[in-house]
């Protein structure tokens, strides 16, 4: 359709692990003149799986396929290495596609990594010129906006700093700020906000949301952030391993991405192999379960676990760490399960009870640490332990109806805090 400014058909793409080409020039254009014309690869070996690979190679995307329309903002999310950067990356024209198609109508501009575009020995004020003209801008249009660039960037005091001192929030307010007033039909941001301070980031999502609204660009943004993504977009994409598993309306795609990630009951391997885990696996958890899997703010959160001990112990502490959508801690709360002796084969179920009203509403990563005497240092920080890190779901909170015309929305949590809790055993 005429509305459609990117169309990806069935694009895959392959990296070779170890080694940067296949041995001789030869071969090289060999292979190449082959993908060109549709033909087998000559020095492919003979039996390879289309998507298996083998220790030489490996699949980054495998036949991936959508469309975006203009004025869309596409959230493309999905666990680290699930291909969400090598997407972008062949969108922005960094890197080409193995197999398949990609047709893009318009300017893009990308901000995948930090930095990009940036000398490190000019001046801010300089580099927006470099940066400018890297992106397609000529010295008029960026003679024009200069002001309101580095108003935007928020720098104002050291643009006639070289960037070489610029921490990598100023690195990133800066090349924002050159991307948003670019004259760009679609703009394409990396996870390279991460790095900004909240107040930039909400300030970004907004320009982002307007250059789109107001200005009909289209928007594609790759974050771990899903609240700034659900925020931002109206559509979104979930990778897993390099294949496209769902291409909905935002809130669909979160909602699989939950389900995706997160294992409401977590059970051992049935072999008890703690190879993959941290610490002797002396002690650890057999299942962790919340009740729910979305809460109003006035609800209690009750999260269900139940431990083991292979070996003989003495006492049993229990940490949980929980972190806001950002990644920042929020709070950690800590128990003394057991303070006494603990034989071998020892088995509990427990239940912690977080009181309602705790949190704001939005989205809390879990993480849940296991351990017993020796694994405290005297400061009661971890060195020695098991961790059952986001095995389970995130703690989602939204607003009940009736709170959305209350106060409640103000004075729920916001930064690091302490809260009572209450832990029974079962």
């Amino acid at each position: 359709m005429s509305d459609t400014v990117i169309k990806v058909e069935n694009v895959s793409k392959m990296y070779r692990l170890g080694v940067i080409n296949s041995g001789t020039l030869r071969q090289d254009i060999q292979s190449w003149m082959a993908r060109k014309l549709g033909k087998v690869d000559p020095n492919s070996k003979i039996g390879d799986e289309k998507y298996e690979g083998d220790k030489d190679h490996f699949w980054a995307l495998k036949n991936v396929t959508f469309e975006v329309k203009q004025g869309d903002r596409l959230g493309i999310i999905g666990k680290n290495g699930a291909g969400k950067s090598t997407i972008l990356k062949l969108l922005s024209r960094i890197s080409s596609p193995t197999e398949g198609i990609i047709k893009i109508k318009g300017k893009v501009a990308s901000l995948l990594e930090v930095g990009t575009g940036f000398h490190g020995e000019l001046t801010g004020r300089e580099n927006i010129y470099l940066n400018g003209t890297i992106l397609g801008m000529n010295k008029r249009t960026i003679d024009e906006r200069l002001d309101s660039i580095i108003d935007f960037s928020g720098i104002e005091r050291h643009i006639d700093t070289p960037v070489k001192r610029y921490s990598s929030g100023m690195f990133v307010r800066l090349a924002f700020a050159v991307a948003a007033h670019l004259d760009s039909d679609i703009l394409i941001a990396d996870e390279v906000l991460a790095v900004g301070d909240a107040e930039f980031q909400k300030k970004a999502l907004g320009k982002m949301e307007d250059l789109s609204t107001k200005q009909g660009r289209t928007i594609l943004f790759v974050s771990h952030n899903l609240g700034a993504v659900k925020r931002l977009c109206n559509l979104g994409i979930l990778l897993l391993n390099g294949k496209m598993i769902e291409n909905d309306h935002i809130d669909n795609v979160i909602c699989q991405y939950d389900h995706s990630t997160s294992n409401i009951m977590v059970e051992n391997n049935s072999n008890n192999d703690y190879k993959t885990r941290r610490g002797a696996g002396d002690i650890h958890f057999t299942s962790v379960e919340l009740s729910k899997k979305k809460y109003y703010s006035s609800d209690d959160i009750n999260i269900n676990f139940c431990i083991e001990a292979t070996a003989e112990l003495h006492k049993i502490y229990f940490q949980l760490l929980i972190k806001h959508e950002n990644s920042e801690p929020l709070t950690i709360i800590c128990h003394n399960l057991v303070n006494e002796d603990v034989p071998k084969g020892f088995i509990k179920n427990y239940c912690l009870k977080i009181p309602g009203f705790t949190f704001r509403p939005g989205r809390y990563p879990v993480y849940l640490w296991l351990g017993d005497e020796q694994a405290l240092t005297q400061g009661g920080d971890p060195t020695n332990y098991d961790v059952l890190d986001e095995y389970i779901q995130p703690i989602v909170i939204e607003l009940s109806e009736e709170e959305k015309q209350s106060i409640f929305r103000n004075s729920l949590s916001s930064g690091q805090i302490n809260i009572n809790t209450e832990l029974t055993s079962l």
